[in-house]
């Protein structure tokens, strides 16, 4: 009896759980399972009904006036308050399927389906591991913030998906072309969110470093970032001439960066997004002075940082810990638009709080997981820099942006695909810890300078 509990305690250890989960994940059926697990919550999900306000009910009203030939405008006048793609591609799918919330559930469960098998396929390629990539799956397939997601008129989604797909133009496709791709993905990722292009350096950093770091590898590195850079301003263009017929002035693409930076930078800033400072609400605001009202907000912005320079460096942390500690901030579209949010809130609180402990762990584990990595306690192939520092160049890039602006928890949801392939990688790697032989590798990743 005693050997029975001694091998059944056995067994029940940290370790031998994760090889088990190791090795489920390697049968050959695991794949099938994978689909299922990811597409069926995302699809009941959506029988949650839903009205959008708020983001949510703008971009949705911008697609419908779209579809209906009304231009992007408010009230009848032209706008380009926020940037124009998510109700571009809404508009679109309006015009052929019908305005209706049926619509944008639709498109936003391809989407993820999408996010989902390249979460896939870049985690096998980057970590060298067919396990790792299904492990990345996986624990995205029971994240309850991303499956909350989909039923919204938000970018998030959408956005992921586009960022995952320059990500992997870049990285498995051979050929010039595939810098002319993603450099028509990340266009029109930029018409979704403004600050996109900040990625192609960060990656092309990346392929870099991944192999020979030679002065020849690094100009043609640049070379090739160039081209893709040229290519998505080649998709803004028509955009921006577009601003520049309306406002007889040049917008690249939005009018709202202003008051996104003097909402972040202010007396009251706390780290978060902040608008009602009297400094942003002093500021009178209509559709037909948005451009005169982007650039007094810019200004009291800048003037402020400039008054207050520690104040502003002060905010940093602050700015980055909002960015990156809560999460689950995908019910607040239930809150406002399920209507009997009320008769479910404890329903809504439980589900959230083990979300949060969800997201905690994979923080916890993408962290470990890059200190295994650069201090050569693990790796990745034969060099001790790879393409596995692509998941925290990503992580990189929104918190760059949360220092200057705010923080909110919602900008890092593009990079949780990202932070959900590490996390597979070091389960495999967790599992296979004094055995003598790995499991499951795939093919490597590609370098996007090869």
């Amino acid at each position: 009896m005693e050997l029975r509990v001694q091998r059944a305690v056995h067994l029940g250890t940290p370790l031998n759980v994760l090889r088990a989960l190791r090795d489920a994940l390697a049968s050959p059926r695991a794949g099938l399972w994978l689909v299922v697990l990811f597409l069926i919550p995302r699809a009941l999900v959506l029988l949650v009904p839903v009205t959008y306000g708020s983001d949510a009910g703008w971009y949705f009203s911008r697609a419908v006036g779209l579809a209906a030939g009304e231009g992007y405008a408010e009230g009848g006048v032209p706008t380009a308050f926020w940037p124009p793609g998510w109700p571009l591609v809404l508009g679109m799918a309006f015009k052929v399927f019908g305005a209706s919330v049926v619509t944008v559930k639709a498109l936003n469960f391809l989407a993820a389906a999408l996010g989902g098998w390249l979460t896939y396929d870049l985690g096998r390629r980057i970590f060298d591991s067919e396990v790792a990539g299904r492990a990345a799956v996986l624990l995205l397939a029971i994240y309850p913030n991303h499956i909350g997601y989909v039923p919204v008129a938000l970018t998030e989604v959408f956005y992921t998906t586009l960022l995952l797909g320059a990500c992997w133009l870049l990285i498995v496709v051979q050929g010039a072309w595939r810098f002319v791709a993603a450099g028509l993905v990340l266009g029109l990722a930029s018409l979704v969110k403004a600050q996109s292009l900040a990625v192609v350096p960060l990656v092309f950093f990346v392929a870099w470093v991944a192999g020979p770091r030679t002065a020849r590898r690094f100009a043609l590195a640049v070379v090739q970032a160039a081209s893709v850079i040229v290519v998505a301003a080649l998709v803004i263009a028509p955009w921006s001439l577009r601003n520049h017929g309306i406002f007889g002035e040049f917008v690249p693409i939005s009018t709202n960066g202003g008051l996104t930076l003097l909402s972040g930078n202010n007396p009251s800033a706390r780290g978060d997004h902040t608008p009602d400072d009297p400094l942003v609400t002093s500021i009178p605001r209509t559709v037909a002075t948005q451009l005169q009202v982007d650039r007094e907000a810019r200004a009291r912005a800048w003037r402020w940082i400039g008054d207050n320079p520690a104040g502003f460096v002060l905010l940093i942390p602050k700015k980055v810990f909002r960015l990156w500690a809560p999460d689950g901030e995908s019910e607040w579209e239930d809150q406002r638009g399920f209507t009997p949010y009320n008769e479910y809130q404890l329903l809504f609180r439980v589900v959230r709080a083990i979300n949060q402990i969800y997201y905690v762990g994979l923080i916890l584990g993408f962290l470990y997981g890059g200190f295994l990595l650069a201090s050569g306690r693990a790796r990745v192939g034969d060099a001790r820099l790879g393409w596995w520092l692509l998941p925290y160049a990503m992580a990189l890039y929104p918190t760059m942006v949360a220092m200057l602006f705010s923080g909110q928890s919602r900008f890092h949801f593009p990079v949780m695909p990202f932070i959900a392939m590490v996390c597979g990688w070091l389960i495999v790697h967790a599992a296979s810890h004094r055995e003598p032989s790995s499991v499951a590798v795939g093919g490597p990743a590609r370098s996007a300078s090869a």
